[in-house]
Order: structure tokens, then C-alpha cells, then sequence
């Protein structure tokens, strides 16, 4: 069974979507289906199939959280230092096309949300940016093309 790295904030939150569908979200769509049924004739219900394909994607959704829980391996962010990159790093980068500015941490995969700044782990910029050092200049192949980004910043927080 292979570990899936995660910070503490992304186990957390992991587990609290599961204990949101089994505690919550289940017994609304099982509810939802009662009421459906209650309605009649099953196979041209909308209301039934819905609710039961909404159940096939909660269950499927909670087996999917609990085996990443199973999995996980839970690392302490705060704990972490060095002068080198690595998991759980919040690394400021410098666009040296743009000198746009731009704060990353990087996080596992079930984690990552490039909109708050979280990058998964195996993504390319994160792949270029494990085991540099601040000053060091990175090149990132993007759709867009190929961008440098010099490393400012390195923190663990």
C-alpha cells in the first residue's frame, strides 16, 4: 500500500468530508430516496434515479476518502526546516519574464488548489522546485510555454 504524503491541515480536512458524507450527507440521500419511492412507479421516477446516483457518488466518494486516510502520511509542516526544498515548503518565486510575484506550498495531491496558492506535489512546477535553494532559477514547462522562476523565499509554516 503505497503512502500518500499529506500536510496535517490536508488530513483534516480530508476527514472531516468524510464525517460530513457518513454523518450527514448519507442519511440526506437516504432519506431522499425514501421519499422518492414513495411516489410510485420506480422506473420512470427522476426523482429516484437521482438520489441513487447521488448515493453511488457519496459511497464512492467515501471509499475513495477512506483509503486516503488509510494511506496517508501525515507530515508536521511546522516541524520541517532547511535551506532546501521539499514537501510542505512555501516557496515565493519571482517570474523573471513577467517579475510577476508568487507564493506556493507544496502539499499532496488531494490537497492541492492552485487558486490559494497550494500545489500538489507531483505537479511540474513542484517537481522542479524539490531540492533547490533560494536563488536558484528554475525552468517550468507550462502549456503556455517555458517560464523561469527565480526562488526567493523558502519557508515552512
Amino acid at each position: 500500500m503505497e503512502k500518500v504524503p499529506m500536510t496535517t491541515a490536508g488530513f483534516e480536512t480530508l476527514k472531516e468530508e468524510l464525517r460530513w458524507r457518513q454523518q450527514q450527507e448519507r442519511p440526506r440521500i437516504i432519506e431522499a430516496i425514501s421519499e422518492a419511492r414513495a411516489h410510485g412507479d420506480l422506473s420512470e421516477n427522476a426523482e429516484y434515479h437521482a438520489a441513487k446516483e447521488a448515493q453511488s457518488y457519496n459511497e464512492g466518494r467515501i471509499n475513495e476518502l477512506e483509503d486516503y486516510i488509510a494511506r496517508a502520511e501525515v507530515i508536521d509542516v511546522s516541524r520541517l526546516s532547511g535551506n532546501q526544498i521539499k514537501f510542505g515548503a512555501t516557496v515565493k518565486l519571482l517570474n523573471e519574464d513577467t517579475e510577476e510575484k508568487k507564493v506556493y506550498q507544496i502539499v499532496g495531491d488531494q490537497e492541492a488548489d492552485v487558486k490559494i496558492g497550494k500545489i500538489s506535489i507531483s505537479s511540474p512546477i513542484a517537481r522542479a522546485l524539490i531540492g533547490k535553494e533560494e536563488g536558484d532559477v528554475i525552468e517550468v514547462n507550462a502549456p503556455g510555454g517555458a517560464h523561469n522562476y527565480e526562488i526567493i523565499k523558502i519557508q515552512y509554516i
